[in-house]
């Protein structure tokens, strides 16, 4: 990417990482009024460091109420860029020092930062909100979040397991937050949304990544779309869409998605929209380069819920 630097530039990374709170939230303010500004893009470089310096200032946040409302401001500066290319590159700034500096966090600042990824999980959806799921949009970030470097690329072993497990658990709700504070939303094309996990869960070399997505994001996203989510007064067929669809669960995903194009489609039946993802996860199944141990999980997967549809053939 092009760097067009503006004369006064962003805050040098020792100020967002100084000891003193004063001078971190001096340099923060800073930075919003620079990315505000729309008009420069940062280079790779100065990305990086100032990357550095921003997970350094949340490092230094010491106090409850502190590290909430730093977390709050900082994925705020993802919607403060008015450039959607600049709020993508300020986004691949922040997954790939996320996972370079992730196995460096001890256990008493986990927490933070675990709160820190849901807050920009939340504002990436809504910056996808805001440029109406364009397609283009959101395949680069798929590719952010999938590329080597990137915390769901199953083949980067510098990848914690830990990191692709929270996102896992977190993707579906915060999606959901998102579209329920954004008035009259855009369909979300929940096909491209989940591929990365898709491919993730078809590629993990270990069985516990596989399981935990499918626990925390298939299993759920498939049972609120089922019938049995919908006000169906019978009986679940299974332990699984007993467990897994409350009829309140997930209610702005499922009234505001669509398989892949929110233009064309508009809002897509739960129960088709169900089927064809269950089609996609069969299809990547299906591919050359998904391990035997989860074509097998996913072909049972595809199997068990096409028998608790509605007559699906």
């Amino acid at each position: 990417m092009t760097a067009v630097q503006s004369s006064a530039g962003p805050p040098l990374g020792k100020y967002l990482a100084s000891t003193e709170k004063k001078t971190r939230d001096k340099a923060i303010k800073s930075l919003s009024v620079f990315l505000s500004e729309g008009q420069n893009l940062i280079s790779k470089p100065e990305m990086d460091k100032l990357w550095k310096g921003i997970f350094y200032c949340f490092w230094m946040s010491d106090k409850p109420l502190v590290q909430q409302a730093l977390a709050s401001e900082l994925a705020e500066l993802v919607l403060t860029i008015t450039s959607t290319p600049t709020s993508l590159a300020f986004l691949r700034g922040f997954w790939e020092t996320t996972v370079r500096e992730w196995n460096g966090i001890d256990r008493l600042r986990i927490d933070k930062y675990y709160m820190l990824i849901r807050r920009f999980v939340n504002a990436t959806f809504r910056l996808l909100i805001r440029a109406k799921w364009n397609k283009d949009t959101c395949l680069e970030y798929n590719q952010i979040l999938t590329n080597e470097g990137g915390p769901l690329c199953a083949s980067d072993i510098r990848v914690p397991a830990s990191l692709s497990y929270h996102i896992a658990d977190i993707y579906i709700e915060e999606l959901d937050k998102a579209l329920g504070v954004t008035p009259s939303p855009p369909s979300a094309p929940l096909a491209i949304l989940f591929e990365p996990f898709i491919v993730l869960a078809a590629r993990t070399p270990t069985s516990v990544t596989y399981k935990r997505i499918q626990s925390a994001l298939f299993e759920p996203l498939l049972g609120a779309l089922s019938p049995e989510s919908s006000g169906d007064d019978g009986p679940p067929k299974s332990k699984r869409i007993r467990l897994c669809a409350d009829a309140d669960s997930y209610s702005h995903v499922v009234s505001n998605a669509c398989y892949s194009n929110s233009e064309s489609e508009g809002p897509v039946d739960g129960t088709e929209l169900r089927k064809r993802l269950l089609r996609r996860i069969f299809e990547v199944a299906s591919e050359p380069e998904t391990r035997d141990s989860s074509r097998r999980k996913m072909y049972a997967l595809w199997k068990e819920s096409y028998e608790e549809g509605p007559n699906e053939e």
